[in-house]
């Protein structure tokens, strides 16, 4: 079709309605090709000029991505397959201790997740321990930069000489057991080692529902391994221990994060990497505790009370034990809650609260309590001489009193 061009322009096959066009752009260069019979000269037409809008790339480099491309496939091909071919022979630990942490880790913000780690881990050590009957994995970290270490009681429990404390680089010390404290589950090691990097202490009594918290240790025996939750629970009475055996008590922080065998006396941190408990206790649905494995309940002693405790241990070799002074009545069950006094030390704390044998304590510091367990374990949570709340009823009638807590004769 032709049409008509500018006014007193002869008819050309180029115009017709392309100044109707919606897609035309008037201001994009347009080259047109003669189709070379047309064109009376030698060789055919000449080669159009296209606009340089786009620098041109030559053959070498097209090749040159061709091969970078086929090296990257290549590596990742090889990588994935080693990995597989070793996960048939057993589990592989890939970036274990002692190898430097990826560069791009430094550049991770403080307040991330990633920065919060990278704050921590230095300070958080594993501990083995040999046994009568072969040898123990837990974790611990460091409380000062002279070589105390925390961790839990029961990781220690019946070691032979000195325990083998591993540090996040890989490095390891003998860790002499300056003392331990059973029924709160808390015991200090010392390495003979200066300018560590120790933990920054929270307050365990801070914490609410809802706060995201770190695990941190070695589960397992995975050194370095951190899992990530939320604080589910607080003041969660706990009762652990083997029928016969040692029994511990403590006002638990209850976390969802994921915790195994091996986390034990490791941190539990906020969300500025600030301890706020000691990982110690799981909950399963196992039957034998050496099948046991996490299923989202897990439990840590307050960093309150195991900081009070180490300090104890650290000073005089062992800690003090906090008591209520009355005997408590395990066959009374209400399903209102309560815990009944069986009789009451003269001297001691409840009957200078004006407490009697027969009254039923129904809370402490306004916590409801429904066993001897939950009493005996909130009380613990306090320092000898705090002076605490009690809610009780003597008959029909409720009544309140407050009563300073003491320490044991041990």
């Amino acid at each position: 079709m032709t049409g008509a061009g500018p006014a007193g322009a002869p008819q050309s096959p180029w115009w017709s309605d392309a100044l109707a066009d919606p897609w035309r752009d008037p201001s994009t260069p347009a080259a047109v090709v003669v189709p070379a019979a047309a064109y009376p000269g030698p060789g055919g037409p000449p080669e159009p000029e296209v606009p340089d809008l786009v620098p041109r790339r030559g053959l070498g480099m097209v090749l040159l991505v061709s091969v970078i491309s086929a090296l990257l496939a290549g590596a990742l091909g090889g990588a994935l397959g080693y990995v597989f071919a070793e996960r048939d022979g057993g589990p592989t630990v890939i970036g274990g201790p002692g190898q430097a942490a990826a560069p791009e880790l430094a550049q991770r913000p403080p307040g991330s997740l990633a920065g919060v780690v990278q704050k921590v881990l230095p300070s958080v050590v594993t501990i083995r321990v040999s046994t009568g009957g072969g040898f123990g994995v837990g974790s611990g970290f460091v409380a000062s930069a002279d070589g105390y270490v925390i961790t839990n009681d029961h990781v220690v429990e019946g070691a032979t000489g000195n325990a083998n404390v591993m540090f996040s680089d890989g490095s390891t010390a003998p860790g002499k057991i300056i003392g331990r404290d059973p029924e709160s589950d808390i015991a200090v090691l010392k390495v003979d080692r200066n300018g560590l990097a120790p933990v920054e202490f929270g307050d365990s009594d801070a914490i609410a529902v809802g706060d995201p918290v770190l695990a941190l240790g070695s589960p397992l025996a995975l050194a370095n391994t951190v899992t990530y939750g939320i604080v589910s629970a607080v003041d969660r009475p706990i009762r652990a221990g083997e029928p016969g055996k040692q029994e511990r008590y403590y006002a638990a922080i209850q976390t969802d994060a994921a915790v195994n065998h091996g986390n034990s006396g490791g941190p539990l941190v906020d969300g500025a990497g600030r301890v706020i408990g000691v990982n110690s206790v799981i909950k399963s649905l196992a039957v034998d505790e050496d099948e046991a494995g996490n299923i989202g309940l897990a439990f840590a002693v307050p960093v309150n009370q195991a900081k009070r405790v180490a300090q104890e241990i650290i000073a005089t070799g062992k800690a003090r034990r906090t008591i209520f002074g009355a005997q408590l009545d395990n066959n009374y069950r209400n399903p209102n809650g309560g815990v009944r006094l069986r009789a009451v030390e003269p001297a001691g704390p409840a009957a200078g609260g004006g407490l009697r044998a027969g009254d039923v304590v129904i809370r402490l510091d306004g916590r409801l309590v429904y066993e001897p367990t939950d009493l005996v374990a909130l009380v613990r949570k306090y320092a000898p001489n705090s002076v605490v709340s009690v809610e009780y009823k003597r008959g029909a009638a409720t009544q309140r009193a407050s009563v300073t807590l003491a320490a044991d004769a041990q």
